[in-house]
């Protein structure tokens, strides 16, 4: 089809395989970049995959990054007017699973043709070897006492696994979990939390509410890690103990200094509007400028593209993430789901002296609550709900009036919108992002409607309590949550709006 439509030079990762971060990496970096001028991933993304399950086809534009709202809505308004399409039908099959180069002429010698199937991981590792530390990540790695497991989960990641921490790093082949992709992700679901990743919560000691699990007969590893399908977004555990994306967030923000890229320090950071306000606290004390975007990595790219792209500021070295499991940096323009676990081992080992017992992942992150105090935190996902049922309770929910003063088990709502966000970068305005309930103190209650599902739409809550340094920091997160849940729930009323009675994930 590419070349029935006049594309002249196409590359392909090796099997067709490409993780997303791979395919930014390769559009910002091959051939010195600027080359290509755009990339199409094929991808269930976090979904189930498979021949009869999910099946998405993005865009990613030639800042290697996710194509912005004015191309994907021109695209949507074009499919509605397609009639028919063209394939070049005798186009040779060139074999994706030999790297090389296929040159093929046209009949009339009018143009020629070039297929360049690549080393998938070569760029993408290459790139974060300039990023890391890779010498002191395979000291750490060395040690007796420092054990660890990822879990690719059966989705495109397993070779980047492979060569980053068997063949750069030295690690043996047990540290790999279901690191052979298959095209239904060996019949799981490739998401990375606690609901889907049963095989790593299970071996990491945790279980699906976060807490710990004892009575194995061996302790579980020191570090655990987990990638989705297309390997962008992760889950970080240490032994029994599960650190929320948001945690993730700020702490690495908080030690960006121990990865040789933010060497210099950061000029930005941001999270999605849902996400914990944890990594604010961090920004705050670095002085660096702070964003809250909607959901949607577009946001981050444009403020990553602020000075090269728009002749505005500059705000990298850039760090941002999502409380959905996804994290990165201005090195390419997606979120980079290896990239966080190397930043967590990277702190890690920053954090080991010769001689000391081993500096754990709980330690790392109960250091940060002393510092910076705790934000609990979960989201509760109402899958398939009636889409006009759930419709009808946001619209009643953005009828504020008496909101702003109400006190609801001794939580008074401060704020009460719906997000908008005007780009600082570009000036475009992103109406409907969700609805904020905001309380004294620095606690949240956020709702936000998707409609993205195969069947019905989703009813997200967030749920965010802040505790001072000072306070309780080591409450379970369900209880520490219990009264502000009640208060989400009554301002909403969605027990009697949507029927449902329980979430259907809780994360």
């Amino acid at each position: 089809m590419a070349v029935a439509y006049g594309v002249d030079r196409l590359w392909i990762g090796k099997d067709g395989l490409l993780s997303t971060p791979c395919v930014s990496a390769v559009v910002r970096e091959r051939e010195g970049g600027s080359v290509a001028f755009g990339a199409f991933i094929l991808s269930a993304s976090h979904n189930p995959g498979g021949p009869n399950e999910d099946f998405g086809i993005k865009y990613n534009c030639e800042n290697g990054g996710p194509a912005p709202e004015k191309v994907t809505n021109e695209i949507y308004d074009l499919s509605k007017v397609i009639t028919s399409y063209k394939i070049a039908a005798d186009f040779p099959t060139v074999d994706v699973g030999k790297i090389g180069t296929t040159s093929v002429a046209a009949d009339d010698g009018s143009r020629t043709i070039t297929v360049e199937v690549f080393d998938s991981a070569e760029h993408h590792v290459s790139l974060l070897k300039q990023i890391f530390d890779f010498h002191a990540i395979k000291k750490l790695v060395s040690r007796e006492d420092f054990t660890f497991v990822v879990d690719s989960m059966s989705g495109v990641n397993g070779p980047y696994a492979r060569r980053v921490f068997v063949e750069e790093l030295g690690c043996g082949e047990s540290c790999l979990l279901n690191a052979i992709p298959m095209e239904d992700f060996n019949g799981g679901h490739a998401d990375p939390n606690l609901t889907y990743a049963k095989a790593l919560i299970k071996v990491m000691g945790v279980d699906p509410k976060g807490l710990p699990v004892t009575g194995q007969e061996q302790e579980p590893p020191a570090f655990g890690a987990a990638w989705d399908g297309d390997a962008d977004r992760n889950m970080i555990l240490g032994s029994r103990f599960f650190v929320t994306p948001s945690d993730s967030l700020a702490i690495i923000a908080a030690n960006c200094q121990t990865i040789p890229f933010f060497k210099n320090g950061l000029r930005g950071v941001a999270r999605s509007m849902p996400t914990s306000g944890a990594v604010d606290r961090v920004a705050k004390k670095l002085n660096v400028p702070f964003f809250e975007v909607p959901t949607g990595w577009k946001f981050f790219g444009n403020l990553m593209d602020s000075q090269i792209v728009f002749g505005k500021e500059d705000y990298t070295p850039f760090i941002c993430g999502e409380e959905s499991f996804g994290t990165g940096s201005n090195h390419i323009r997606e979120k980079d789901g290896m990239w966080a676990v190397l930043a967590w081992l990277s702190i890690l080992a920053s954090k080991q002296v010769d001689g000391a017992p081993l500096v754990t992942v709980e330690d790392i992150v109960r250091d940060h609550w002393k510092k910076f105090g705790r934000n609990y935190y979960c989201r509760y996902d109402y899958e398939n709900v009636d889409k006009a049922a759930a419709e009808n309770m946001f619209a009643d929910m953005t009828k504020f009036d008496g909101v702003v003063g109400k006190e609801i088990n001794g939580f008074k709502v401060e704020k009460a919108d719906e997000f908008e966000y005007v780009d600082p970068v570009d000036g475009s305005v992103s109406s409907h992002q969700g609805i904020r309930f905001l309380f004294e103190g620095g606690s949240r209650v956020i709702f936000r409607l998707s409609g993205t599902g195969v069947a019905g739409a989703t009813v997200r809550m967030y749920i965010e309590k802040y505790e001072e340094p000072t306070g309780s920091l080591d409450q379970n997160a369900a209880a520490a949550l219990e009264k502000l849940i009640e208060v989400g729930l009554k301002l909403s009323d969605l027990v009697k709006k949507t029927g449902r009675k329980a979430p259907t994930v809780i994360t």
